[in-house]
């Protein structure tokens, strides 16, 4: 049954689902808001008294992985946060796809509709098929992003769990996008978001730049279908596209502005540099690519609770590829690829770091 919107976001199908994933959402609250950081208080003090002790010596400036672990899970609390924060996910994900399935007629017949009603605006290339590493089931979600049809509906609501409610109107995108950096001439004609999931990003893009031909693009089918439609409901003239964003096939030099939030981590480090230098090849020179994404040890600044945190995440909440995105140099990739690297505007969220590449003109 369709029960309508909350604000942009659609309801469950029964109020009994909607309350469960309301409960859902305050028990992520406890484990991340609460729980954790307790567990990296403990962790990093436990692991400066060894340190002073001298019963740790870091090898080459760092502390091993191995040691990280042995530490944090000396407190009893970790294995019950890690517990809560697995259980959730499952409980998350089960029971929002379970509400989204009873009205997947509707959802399927919704999108159609959309394909059918602007197909200028969708594309996707008959006979594509997902390379075998985007098809991880990334943060435990069933089927990923390219192998559940109603994959774009249960994100949605899914993610509006995982974000603790703080994202229930697009908030944190609209954040994104306000403070993400156009080129220093201001030209801003032709905008693309890469990884762009169900398009919360790229729909707001083109508010702020209602006058440029803006792109989303990502590798599963179900998430730009259901980005398509939900674009044509919020009417917004923007284009979505199914492709890598290692092999995007749009001209070079063709955008001035390029987006991506938290796209980074999810890959391997070969293809993180193969999608900078086709960031790089289609960005215009003196075009601008904003970029949000996890921390990364270019710096030799990331702490041991962030390790530990990640390491856990990437074995039990698939995130097979950021312990390898973390510990590499990533403002060096970046600039191995041929881009001007500095700091971009400070995010709420400053777990995050912003980063404006530019292509030298």
């Amino acid at each position: 049954m369709n029960r309508g919107m909350i604000g942009v976001t659609p309801r469950p199908t029964t109020l009994a689902d909607e309350s469960y994933l309301e409960f859902i959402t305050s028990f992520r609250r406890l484990a991340i808001q609460q729980m954790f950081p307790k567990v990296a208080e403990h962790g990093e003090i436990r692991l400066a008294q060894a340190m002073e002790s001298g019963a740790l010596e870091a090898e080459d400036g760092h502390v091993p992985l191995t040691e990280i672990q042995r530490i944090f899970g000396e407190n009893p609390v970790t294995p019950t946060f890690q517990r809560f924060v697995r259980t959730q996910q499952e409980m998350m994900w089960r029971r929002t796809r379970e509400s989204f399935l009873r009205d997947a007629d509707t959802l399927m017949a919704w999108m159609e509709e959309a394909a059918a009603k602007a197909p200028e605006r969708l594309h996707i290339e008959p006979g594509f098929t997902p390379p075998e590493y985007t098809r991880r089931e990334i943060h435990c979600q069933p089927g990923g992003y390219t192998d559940d049809p109603l994959g774009g509906a249960v994100y949605h609501y899914g993610t509006k769990v995982f974000y603790e409610g703080f994202n229930d109107q697009d908030e944190l995108h609209a954040e994104l996008v306000e403070r993400a950096t156009p080129p220093a001439d201001g030209k801003v004609a032709r905008v693309l978001d890469i990884g762009c999931s169900i398009g919360q990003a790229t729909t707001l893009l083109k508010d702020r730049f209602p006058d440029a031909e803006v792109w989303g693009l990502d590798v599963g089918e179900p998430m730009i279908r259901y980005a398509h439609a939900r674009a044509l409901d919020h009417g917004k003239e923007v284009h979505f596209k199914q492709a890598l964003a290692e092999d995007t096939g749009f001209e070079s030099d063709s955008f001035d502005l390029v987006l991506s939030y938290i796209v980074f981590h999810e890959v391997p480090v070969q293809k993180m540099r193969e999608i900078l230098a086709e960031t790089y090849r289609v960005l215009r020179p003196g075009g601008s690519f904003t970029i949000y994404e996890f921390p990364s040890n270019d710096k030799g600044q990331v702490s041991a609770s962030t390790r530990f945190l990640v390491d856990y995440d990437s074995r039990n909440n698939c995130e097979p590829y950021s312990p390898d995105f973390v510990a590499a140099d990533f403002r060096g990739i970046i600039a191995e690829a041929g881009f001007e690297v500095a700091d971009g505007p400070g995010l709420s969220n400053d777990f995050l770091q912003s980063i404006v590449a530019t292509k030298p003109a």
